[in-house]
């Protein structure tokens, strides 16, 4: 219950305008839509346990409490970040008296990823036997942070960042709620969306913000940037996004897409990513997905590290560019990694077989006498420098891993192989 003090204290924007009902929620139509899962359960008046997994100031807050009126269930908000099982024995007491005089109970915990394995396990059984109705609210993958067996309890519900269109809806709702319009640009308004960055609730504070500036005329984007503060990308070196962004670089140098792979190059450096890791990154590409189509890509990866070992930040950065450019736009091939695989595979497939004997060097008598070293022909004494023996185990067949392609180096490779295999076939034939 609200107290007469507290109605006259002044309200976040936010908190002003937090949606009354689930039809003011922007941009998760295709959760609380009527073909959606919270859609569905609204209608029926039954709601299962769940997680809202979304980036911050999407709505899951909002969502959970909207939740509870809808369906006459008592709202019941933790933080996993000040809580304990203390705290949670207190919740699941509550919860039990209200039920048996037949009140449900949503309980509601934000960061519900930070609770450690211990804290999780408490949550089963008061989930299971209907206790509580959890929602779980979580900015990080619950595959990664959350136990199974709480997973296998609570439906995984993904909420979208907001976009473009939804940022404008609650600016929109902001002017309307001051009374007049924000003093920007065309062009400053889309600079004020594009800081938010999909968070409506960082949106509202810099609304609050540009409201209580006075500002002569129009802001542009300049002046915008000069009086508000630009909210921070979000990314965590520790966490999902780092792993996310580094798969997005490297698929990007992949697929030979340069101006993709220097975006996501400046996403993980303005998230302030560790550059060693990006350059161990683009120096596994160059040996995984470039190899021998373009020998020097290794050779431009290791320069571009040991440059920016030398330089450092952010002069160092530019060679990591340029090594990013450098891979992208050479030809690729990955034959060297698929022979290495299948040479592994046969490795572990025949166990501790012998060198056949002539490969074999023969320093003692008794070596000799049991043919090591016997037979071996000295390629470079041959006319073509190049006997064709074989040199794979002699109990088994000889194999084909490295197939080069057509493309860069590769080519060239390709036909040294085709030419050497010519004379081997010839080395076999019986002589006449």
């Amino acid at each position: 219950m609200t107290t007469l003090f507290e109605s006259q204290a002044p309200r976040p924007l936010a908190d002003r305008l937090r949606p009354k009902n689930l039809t003011e929620v922007v941009g998760q139509d295709h959760l609380l839509g009527t073909d959606g899962p919270i859609g569905r359960m609204v209608a029926r008046r039954q709601l299962s346990s769940m997680i809202l997994w979304g980036p911050p100031g999407c709505g899951k807050t909002t969502i959970a409490r909207l939740l509870a009126r809808s369906t006459d269930l008592h709202f019941e908000p933790l933080s996993a970040v000040f809580s304990g099982v203390a705290d949670l024995r207190k919740v699941f007491d509550a919860a039990r008296k209200r039920r048996e005089i037949g009140n449900g109970t949503l309980l509601f915990v934000d960061e519900i990823h930070r609770f450690n394995r211990a804290q999780q396990d408490a949550f089963l059984p008061v989930v299971e036997d209907g206790t509580v109705i959890l929602i779980g609210a979580t900015t990080e993958n619950p595959s990664f942070e959350l136990i199974g067996a709480l997973l296998s309890r609570a439906q995984v519900l993904v909420l979208r960042r907001l976009g473009d269109a939804e940022l404008e809806t609650l600016l929109s709702r902001s002017e309307a709620a001051l009374g007049h319009e924000l003093p920007l640009t065309a062009d400053a308004r889309a600079a004020l969306r594009a800081m938010a960055d999909g968070d409506g609730r960082f949106l509202f504070n810099l609304v609050e913000e540009i409201a209580g500036l006075r500002a002569d005329g129009l802001l542009d984007p300049a002046a915008l940037a000069k009086l508000v503060q630009q909210r921070a990308p979000l990314y965590d070196k520790a966490q999902e996004g780092h792993y996310n962004l580094i798969s997005a670089l490297h698929k990007s140098v992949r697929g030979s897409d340069a101006d993709a792979a220097l975006y996501w190059l400046a996403r993980m450096l303005a998230g302030g990513e560790d550059p060693g890791y990006i350059l161990r990154r683009l120096t596994r590409a160059a040996v995984e997905d470039i190899g021998l189509a373009d020998p020097q890509a290794v050779v431009q990866a290791l320069a571009a590290w040991d440059t920016y070992d030398r330089l450092g930040s952010p002069e160092g950065e530019l060679a990591i560019a340029q090594c990013v450019i450098y891979l992208a736009t050479a030809p690729k091939s990955n034959a060297a990694y698929t022979a290495f695989s299948d040479a592994q595979q046969m490795a572990r497939e025949t166990g501790s077989l012998m060198p056949p004997l002539h490969i074999l060097n023969a320093p003692t008598p008794l070596m000799r006498k049991l043919g090591y070293g016997g037979g071996y022909v000295y390629d470079h004494e041959t006319e073509e420098g190049f006997s064709g023996q074989n040199y794979f185990p002699g109990s088994v067949d000889r194999r084909e891993f490295y197939r080069p392609s057509e493309r860069g180096f590769e080519r060239e490779i390709k036909k040294r192989l085709d030419y050497w295999e010519k004379l081997r076939r010839r080395a076999a034939e019986p002589s006449q």
